[in-house]
């Protein structure tokens, strides 16, 4: 067997990269490129099931000196305390597949729909599955100092995942979301699904709506979410296929919390483009980003509810997609006030993850800066600049409260 050919950068997106990221990011891009350039440095998360049992995979991560990235609390969770979660809908005669979860129009028609996966096989299962005594764990993360790989799990039609592989600072903007039991969440532009699938980790919300109006993306979001959710659930969680930016008025003011993890220039994907013309395309549409970026925020704010937050976040270090979206929104939805992470995520976690409050925006307001309590940078969002030995990334987020 010949060895995988190792993947090349595409130099226009490289060029492009050099060029806009010294001048914004100025001696952490160095350290950030070394990262992006070696993709074997590149380490991964392994997010636990709590809804499989897992404890063979948790001594296996131990055994080869993998550790918790956060504390391991019980909460309290209500996943069989609803008599509407353990209610099934006859299962079809002659049906020979199970059916998928539904695409809803509009999640307020949702609530006491009966979960759409229902084959006898599977009530059997549930058997097996946790009971009421089962106390949800907090979200957990496994990951390792160096950039071993752990084995991904294949896609099994009625049978659940035990973990889920990730760049662990995508789970940021979820700690960020800060979801409680009984929340009403509406996660925009929800594929491939993995944070979908970790707020449903960290908490039981009555309705997760998770949007998606590509169908392919969309496909690709529903079978992530059979993979890892049982069916017991599935009452909360619908998928709607709606354009994001119309949600704001459709559903103006219903949800507590909404997650707007937006299209943008994922750094990592664009830089081994398969060739430089699909390069050179990717870059002549990314001035167009922050616009659509900009109409989904706007439109999360509105279909927050007041004293409600919205978390906003992207994959790419552009300042252009990251901080200035966020600054632009903020003034025109006065409503709108962002809230500092700094101490709440940044501090805590600084041991794993490279934090930067935007260095361009601290040199340009050093002065401001400087003044006791002068957290303005903080406050328009967090990003995580890949670096040697803490290589998750890139990864920006930025929490906005609506005031009531």
């Amino acid at each position: 067997m010949q060895p995988k050919k190792e993947r090349s950068p595409c130099p226009a997106v490289l060029g492009h990269f050099d060029q806009q990221y010294s001048e914004e990011l100025g001696d952490l891009w160095a350290s950030a490129r070394e990262v992006l350039l070696d993709p074997r440095s590149w380490q991964y998360g392994v997010m636990l099931n709590r809804f499989s049992v897992v404890t063979d995979i948790t001594q296996i991560l131990q055994s080869q000196g993998f550790s918790t990235l956060l504390p391991q609390t019980c909460v309290s969770a209500r996943l069989f305390d609803s008599p509407s979660l353990m209610t099934y809908s006859k299962y079809q005669e002659g049906e020979d597949t199970l059916p998928t979860l539904r695409i809803s129009k509009c999640p307020r028609e949702d609530f006491d729909l009966q979960p759409v996966i229902t084959s006898d096989e599977h009530r059997q299962d549930l058997q097996s599955e946790p009971s009421i005594s089962f106390p949800a764990a907090s979200l957990q993360c496994y990951i390792h100092p160096s950039p071993l790989r752990f084995p991904s799990q294949a896609h099994r039609p009625g049978q659940l995942k035990q973990y889920y592989l990730l760049n662990a600072a995508s789970l940021l903007p979820v700690l960020a979301l800060q979801v409680r039991d009984g929340d009403k969440v509406l996660d925009l532009c929800s594929a491939p699904g993995g944070k979908a699938v970790a707020i449903m980790q960290s908490a039981t919300p009555e309705l997760l709506c998770c949007n998606e109006p590509d169908p392919h993306r969309r496909d690709w979001l529903t079978k992530t979410l059979e993979s890892f959710l049982p069916h017991s659930v599935n009452s909360r969680v619908v998928v709607s296929a709606r354009d994001g930016r119309s949600l704001g008025h459709s559903e103006a003011g219903f949800y507590d919390k909404v997650l707007v993890d937006a299209p943008c220039s994922n750094d990592r994907s664009w830089l081994y483009s398969s060739n430089n013309q699909q390069g050179e395309q990717r870059l002549k549409g990314r001035s167009r980003l922050p616009v659509v970026q900009a109409q989904l925020l706007r439109a999360a704010l509105s279909a927050v509810r007041p004293g409600g937050v919205v978390v906003y976040s992207t994959c790419t270090l552009s300042s252009f997609e990251n901080h200035a979206v966020v600054e632009t929104v903020l003034n025109d939805f006065p409503e709108a006030e962002p809230e500092d992470l700094w101490e709440e995520i940044a501090i805590p976690l600084s041991k794993y993850f490279e934090f930067s409050p935007h260095p361009g925006y601290e040199q340009l307001h050093h002065e401001a800066s400087m003044q006791p309590g002068a957290t303005y940078h903080h406050r328009l969002g967090i990003l995580v600049v890949p670096r040697p030995g803490k290589t998750w990334g890139p990864m920006f987020f930025s929490r906005l409260r609506r005031r009531e």
